[in-house]
């Protein structure tokens, strides 16, 4: 991570790129007030661009989720997009599947660090949890040039007052679990800090992340139902393997879940 002087933090909504530029990991990045989603933009991003790259955006009208689901971008939130090259950080092409956990790591780390009051955690595969509501969600897409978009929204100074009626019983918002507003740029330091020193250890000793995961995962004990290559897996979660698996534990066997859909 790049050396960053400490100084004070500007308004909670506002972002300041070159700071983060400076600051962190990224080679490049672009702020936007709204626009439909930060992932179809970071796809379109050509080739030759530095990496890492970064797509922000105050608002997006078309966020999307893990199996085509949406995503809720309420006012007040952070929705981004990072462009990175797995090869080029010297991720192997077996534990490219592990990014997604990785970055779930990275978020639960930074909001037990700067916001220590509140009770945060993962469920598999991606998702970041606090006080047992949704807090986050991360979208993973591969390119066909082996680059990967990772998409990240956080619901950092939105509210759920003003989330769609069928989100208001399962999501959260930092904003409402701690009564304060997130200083974007102060919150994106920490995060992308975080994620690129997962990264690095996903690339030098990739169990090490499934291992964190499985620690900071809300789901051990737990009865799950995830649909998995066409079939619907129902089984007592026994955690994170230390190749990214889900255990589940059925009626007759410990099954493996590698990728799926939680069915709530």
């Amino acid at each position: 991570m790049k050396a960053c002087s400490k100084e004070n933090s500007p308004a909670a909504r506002q972002i300041d790129l070159e700071k983060l530029i400076a600051c962190t990991l990224l080679a490049g990045g672009e702020l936007h007030d709204t626009i439909p989603s930060t992932n179809d933009l970071a796809k379109e991003l050509p080739r030759a661009s530095p990496l890492p790259y970064l797509v922000l955006a105050h608002e997006q009208t078309a966020g999307r989720g893990r199996g085509g689901n949406s995503w809720w971008t309420g006012h007040g939130s952070l929705a981004m997009s990072l462009v990175v090259d797995p090869a080029q950080r010297g991720i192997t092409a077996p534990h490219v599947t592990l990014v997604s956990l990785a970055t779930a790591v990275a978020l639960v780390e930074t909001v037990e660090k700067l916001f220590p009051s509140v009770s945060v955690g993962l469920h598999w595969p991606n998702d970041v949890f606090a006080a047992g509501r949704k807090l986050s969600g991360i979208l993973i897409e591969c390119l066909a040039d082996g680059r990967m978009v990772i998409g990240i929204g956080v619901n950092t100074n939105n509210t759920v007052a003003d989330a769609p009626s069928a989100l208001r019983a399962t999501a959260t918002t930092l904003r409402d679990l701690t009564g304060r507003l997130c200083d974007h740029t102060e919150f994106l330091i920490e995060l992308l800090g975080r994620l690129e020193a997962c990264l690095e250890r996903l690339a030098e000793r990739p169990a090490s992340i499934a291992q964190d995961a499985n620690r900071l995962c809300r789901q051990h004990g737990r009865h799950l139902r995830v649909a998995s290559g066409g079939r619907l897996v129902a089984g007592t979660c026994r955690g994170i393997a230390d190749d990214g698996a889900l255990l589940l534990e059925t009626l007759t066997r410990l099954e493996r879940i590698y990728s799926g859909v939680l069915h709530h």
